[in-house]
């Protein structure tokens, strides 16, 4: 079941949901965004959940997701609320912390700190798909899992071997995907229509992006729909510092609403396009990601949708992740 449409939406944006990359990012926690009451783990995603109908989960890009902690955020959420999930790195073309694998897993890691698929043999992989595949079915049974992102490594340029990696991702996933390319040539203007025609061929969703203009690891914003199932934007911010490696000088930014109009025949393209289209805000700075988004909300018609407030409980953990530590992604 996909996200509620705001009430009084432009009837041309009515499939587009909007949300940020994360409820749990230690920046928007301690921002002071959550109100008095709402500030443990359960309390935190009600209340996103009742302020968006969409969200991003990032922690299951650094470790494999449960089935426990993601029933519980069926169970927290409204039954129209829905969650894209990134996948977990090791099947990205990134590397993994060894403690982030599942115990019984770790010693095909040997003695390294960090380990890649390649140094893990096939069966290992294909456990753990197995696991990611389990960890996320209470979503995926409930209809309220959207896709799973794979954001690919910066290294991985567009050849054979890429392209191969994708049709395994796409083959694996077992639901919607979308992905999401780092490395800039996929974008040259030589290698763009190949790039398109490839995932259109597969009805697989190319991720657009915002990012930084003018640096070596710049990001055009190519927002061209590769799926008549889904259309997925994601904003990473401004920031001058963008594919440093630091995370918070690379995503730090507050988008203007200027910045963000100009956004907005690009969405309202993709909604004429696809059945649904997924906007997602990553700029993580204190509550600059929320504030786009209510901002890119009201700019689209929708507005800001003020639901319930959170019923409160207990204090279960925000991800529930298998490795030693998830993290909190970009």
């Amino acid at each position: 079941m996909e996200p509620r449409p705001a009430p009084g939406g432009d009837i041309s944006t009515a499939n587009v949901h909007v949300g940020a990359c994360s409820w749990t990012d230690p920046a928007l926690v301690a921002s002071g965004w959550y109100p008095q009451g709402a500030r443990d783990a359960e309390g935190r995603l009600r209340h996103y959940a009742s302020r968006f109908p969409l969200v991003e989960v990032d922690s299951t890009f650094y470790a494999l997701p449960t089935e426990r902690v993601a029933k519980l955020w069926v169970e927290r959420t409204p039954d129209d609320f829905v969650l894209d999930v990134k996948a977990f790195a090791l099947f990205t073309g990134h590397s993994a912390r060894s403690s982030a694998l599942p115990r019984e897993l770790r010693p095909a890691a040997g003695d390294r700190s960090r380990v890649r698929r390649r140094d893990l043999a096939p069966e290992v992989l294909d456990e753990l798909w197995r696991l990611f595949h389990a960890g996320i079915a209470p979503l995926r049974e409930a209809g309220r899992l959207g896709s799973v992102l794979f954001q690919f490594s910066p290294w991985l340029a567009p050849d054979a071997r890429a392209r191969a990696l994708v049709e395994e991702c796409r083959e694996r996933a077992g639901a919607p995907l979308s992905v999401e390319f780092r490395h800039p040539g996929w974008f040259a203007p030589h290698q763009l229509p190949y790039t398109i025609d490839f995932l259109r061929e597969r009805q697989i969703p190319l991720v657009a992006v915002d990012t930084a203009q003018g640096l070596p690891s710049s990001l055009p914003p190519v927002a061209e729909a590769t799926s008549e199932e889904l259309a997925v934007v994601r904003f990473h911010g401004r920031s001058p510092q963008w594919g440093t490696g630091n995370k918070e000088e690379s995503y730090r930014h507050r988008y203007t609403r200027e910045e963000l109009s100009a956004w907005v025949p690009r969405v309202q393209a993709l909604a004429e396009r696809a059945q649904r289209v997924h906007v997602l805000f990553n700029n993580c700075c204190a509550t600059a990601s929320v504030e786009a988004a209510e901002t890119m909300r009201d700019l689209l018609g929708q507005g800001a949708e003020a639901g319930p407030g959170p019923e409160l409980g207990g204090t279960s953990p925000d991800d529930g992740m298998r490795g030693g530590d998830a993290g909190f992604l970009w």
